[in-house]
């Protein structure tokens, strides 16, 4: 019985443990593909939330085309999503083509922040405007998307610079560790070969 006990209790230890290690592989999946999935995220959700704000129309080629002919800044939306299209398509280049000490410092956190910066200023200009004439005469659950969206735009473009920061901070500490790494071969054979070259001196002699 005692035996049937212990053998119970090992195995719920081992599916912890292992449920332990795929939640742990997930994170570290996560964060390490947090620039690919936070674009996709900027690119998608804009337009859902737009589509949303359209009820009961669809989002549509034609229903695109009539919002760009007709647009206004004091009322249309349409640029909102435009804009998260644009800045997620500038950020994803300038991370594809950076490698470990450029994503460290200079290109990839200098022209995220540029851009969520600017698409923040824009949007946080055009929201007072939009809802000063949305509130007017739009019903509240149209209001309540438009309000999602900018929200959304808003998140999106913070989460970009924060997750930029941290990706920059994890290729700093690579490449301190492989300098690290470097040196310290580097002091050993330095300490190594001298020694071997005295030996050799000494055998000569000999």
């Amino acid at each position: 019985m005692g035996f049937a006990k212990e053998e119970k209790s090992k195995r719920v230890l081992r599916g912890v443990k292992t449920l332990f290690f795929l939640i742990t592989m997930l994170i570290s999946f996560l964060l390490f593909s947090a620039p690919i999935l936070l674009v996709i995220a900027d690119t998608l959700l804009p337009f859902s939330l737009l589509s949303a704000s359209l009820s009961p129309s669809s989002l549509s080629l034609e229903t695109l085309s009539s919002l760009f002919n007709n647009y206004d800044f004091r009322y249309s939306l349409v640029d909102i999503p435009l804009i998260s299209i644009i800045r997620s398509a500038v950020i994803i280049c300038v991370y594809s083509l950076c490698d470990g000490p450029r994503l460290s410092r200079g290109p990839y956190l200098g022209i995220t922040t540029m851009c969520s910066a600017s698409s923040l200023i824009y949007v946080s200009f055009k929201a007072p405007r939009v809802f000063r004439v949305s509130s007017m005469d739009r019903g509240e659950h149209v209001i309540a998307m438009e309000i999602a969206l900018f929200i959304c735009s808003l998140l999106l473009a913070i989460g970009h610079i924060a997750v930029a920061y941290r990706t920059s901070c994890r290729e700093r500490r690579k490449l301190l560790v492989y300098k690290i790494d470097i040196e310290a071969v580097s002091a050993c054979k330095n300490v190594v070969f001298p020694r071997f070259d005295r030996e050799n001196l000494q055998l000569g002699d000999h």
